[in-house]
Order: C-alpha cells, then structure tokens, then sequence
C-alpha cells in the first residue's frame, strides 16, 4: 500500500471527520537527504501540525525522539510531538513555520540570528553529559573521513589515487582524527546550520527552531560551530565570521563550558573540525548524487571546497592535502577536455 494512504488513514484515526467536514489538507513540506518526507497537515480548527514520514526500512524514529526531549529539557525550542506510530514510521510534530535561517539571512539580520544560534548552541552543549548519546569515536569520524576517497575522488571525479598520493591523504586524515579527537566532547547536533535552524513567530521566546537532530552524537566541541559558520549553503566574508565566531566562544566562556581559553588555539580547533566536515560533505554530496540521483547540492559543492583549500592552505600539516586538490583538479581538467 502507498505510504501516503498509510499516512492518511493514521490522520483520520487520529481526527476522526464529522460527516460534514472535509478531508484533511497534507502538503508536501520538505525533504531532506534522506528517506524522510515531511508533510503539512492543516486541522479542522486551522491549525497545522508537521508529519514525518520516516519509512521503518529505512529510517528509525526513536532517536529522533530521545534527542527531542533532551533538546526541549534543555530549553532548546526543537519540535513537540503530538503523535507517533512507530511501527509504520510517522511522527505528528509542531509545525515551526517556513522561515529557515538560509532564507532570512542577510547582512542586516545575521548579528542577531547567529548571536540566537549561538545562545541555542551554548544550551545544547551545557546539557551535555558521557553515556546518553552515541560517541563521536575515531570509527565513525573515520568512516566519514573516508566518504571524500570513496565518493569524491573515486565516483565524482573518476580518479584513482597512486601511492604516493594515497599515503599524502591518509597522514592528513591521521592529524585530523587526532586533534579532533583530542577535543573536549559535548552534545553534538551534527547538521547544525542555516537549512535546520528556524525563524520562530511571537508564540515562541526565542529563535531558532532546531530541525533534524536525529543524528546527534557526544563529540568535539567545535563540530557544530564549524556547520554553522562554514555553512555549505551560505558564506561569508572571514573578517564577519570570525566576529561571530568570537562571539560564540566568549559566550561558551561565560557559560563556563570546556573551550580553550586561549582563542588562536580554539581557532585552530575549529578550523580543523570544519576541514574534516568539508571532507565529508564532499563525499556525501557526492554520493547523493551518484548513489541517489539527487543534484541538487552539486551546486555547494565550490563553496564547501573553498573552506577546505583556505584551511589546508593556512596549516603546515595540512598543505600535503591542498597538493593534492590541485593534482586533482588538474587531472579533472585534462580529462574535460581531452579529445
């Protein structure tokens, strides 16, 4: 049976019609990169709830549920949950609205939303404590690490890696793991940025909305502030973020969390963490479109290669892998343009 009539006869359990009343409106709300949907579901009084359609072969709806509550017990607004129907994998939510950071950026609101994004960050991270989410461990860092070989290098562009080249790669993955890893760990979000962060109405006392937090870990400390402010779907020049940056880390200060109390050094921390994110997004991007057909985020893909090239280019450690991009970027244009 479709899932859509799986969804809406689980509605009409859940709000049965009056013989006079029309059927339920449900609008497609968004997708995401994943099997999940989301649909906008408007109630016989107006209101309107968001429903997840999380397919259970393929998505799992409890940790969305366990990371939910930590959030909303740590003053973050993530969303209510209304009803749940595990078994077929629909969840009825609070509708947070449409107005997503990467909409309502701009030069005149950034100061404002981010100093939010921000405070919402600091509650996240106060509320962390060892035990109650997955470790961000060398595995799974690893394993992220190695999506940009695998998809990038390998799918994307078609290369394979000689010795030499492999060896460059793999001594770069090994400094980044062991700074990484060398971080404080807290609760880590993992995709917090302006396509997950909402622009909440009055009803709300403060913003943002916080979205698809499903995958949250107990990592480095710097993880999410490098998915906020190396964002692969909006940039700005370093001087501005460096301001927000600054302002993040004196926040965290005065919130007594563990950063480095020397900022150069927490600097660097964070630029690292962003060069293994890149890395993986690179590989995910990748993936997303080979694997799943999706070309959308083909587009952000320069954008996130920028941040990599301005970090690996700036870290004596780091430059074996800015060779390497230029090799590989050379190799891409002989085979473009080869007849």
């Amino acid at each position: 049976m479709p899932r859509t009539i799986l969804l809406r006869d689980w509605l009409d359990q859940l709000f049965p019609r009056q013989h006079s009343e029309r059927p339920l409106s449900i609008e497609p709300a968004s997708a995401d990169a994943s099997f999940r949907r989301y649909f906008r579901v408007t109630l016989p009084d107006g209101d309107t709830r968001i429903v997840m359609d999380a397919p259970p072969e393929h998505e799992d709806c409890r940790p969305f549920l366990k990371v939910g509550t930590l959030l909303r017990a740590a003053g973050v607004n993530a969303p209510a949950v209304f009803a749940e129907e595990l078994t077929q994998g629909f969840l009825l939510l609070a509708d947070l609205g449409n107005t997503t950071y990467l909409s309502a950026l701009d030069e005149t609101s950034a100061p404002k939303l981010y100093q939010e994004a921000n405070a919402a960050l600091v509650d996240i991270q106060r509320a962390s404590r060892p035990g109650i989410l997955p470790n961000y461990d060398h595995a799974l860092l690893e394993r992220e690490l190695n999506l940009f070989p695998d998809w990038y290098i390998a799918k994307h562009l078609g290369i394979r890696l000689d010795a030499a080249q492999e060896t460059a790669l793999r001594s770069v993955f090994d400094k980044l793991l062991a700074n990484n890893l060398a971080q404080t760990s807290v609760f880590v979000h993992r995709d917090y940025h302006s396509r997950n962060l909402m622009v909440l109405d009055g009803d709300y006392p403060n913003t943002p909305g916080v979205l698809d937090f499903q995958d949250a870990v107990y990592g480095p400390i710097t993880y999410d502030l490098a998915s906020l402010y190396r964002d692969a779907y909006i940039n700005w020049p370093e001087a501005q973020e460096l301001d927000f940056v600054i302002r993040y880390w004196e926040m965290a200060r005065k919130a007594r969390l563990p950063v480095h109390a020397d900022f150069d050094a927490f600097y660097r921390d964070y630029e690292w963490m962003g060069a293994q994110r890149q890395l993986k997004v690179l590989g995910i991007f990748a993936r997303l479109f080979h694997r799943d057909g999706k070309d959308g985020y083909l587009k952000d893909m320069p954008r996130v290669m920028a941040y990599l090239r301005r970090t690996c280019e700036r870290y004596t450690d780091l430059k074996p892998l800015a060779r390497l991009l230029d090799q590989l970027e050379n190799r891409t244009e002989n085979v473009a343009y080869s007849f």
